[in-house]
């Protein structure tokens, strides 16, 4: 079940639990109490409130892209007619529902939202394009950039002491 992020002051062994679970989410309670240095009851205390103020998304495991046979990464920059509140909602409901689709950004700039779309190769991109991106509500002009390679890409968000 997922939590609605409630901002908490965070202290350096939150931090230390964090990062500990963005490397290695299946470390076991007991080895995590261990590497930060509190006992397993206080641990999973400590967890658990995390959970629960939505600090902790979720848990996942991240597969390969191309063992799903979908290799490729396109950015895409679309723009759209009208920017009412009904439209980009409506938009966003649609691309939500595309599993392709990996991410969505709504933007400031030229475009009004950046996607991140994932496939197998250029003739998967161009049924995509045909078929769901140019189908989305109020798309008025789609911009494509296919991605040659990934350089990094992180999946552990930095902290900062405050």
């Amino acid at each position: 079940m997922r939590h609605k992020f409630r901002k908490i002051s965070l202290d350096k062994i939150d931090h230390a639990i964090l990062d500990s679970l963005q490397n290695q989410g299946r470390i076991s309670n007991n080895d995590l109490a261990n590497r930060i240095g509190l006992s397993p009851s206080a641990c999973l205390r400590r967890v658990r409130s995390l959970e629960d103020n939505g600090v902790i998304d979720r848990y996942v495991a991240l597969v390969q892209q191309a063992a799903a046979g979908l290799p490729d990464n396109v950015f895409v920059q679309v723009t759209v007619e009208k920017q009412t509140k009904e439209k980009l909602a409506e938009f966003e409901i649609r691309v939500r529902e595309c599993p392709q689709i990996m991410e969505c950004y709504l933007m400031s700039g030229d475009a009004d939202y950046l996607l991140r779309v994932v496939v197998g190769d250029a003739a998967d991109y161009e049924r995509l394009h045909m078929d769901v991106l140019t189908a989305l509500p109020g798309v008025s002009q789609i911009k494509s950039n296919f991605s040659l390679r990934t350089v990094t890409k992180k999946t552990s968000i930095p902290f900062r002491e405050s």
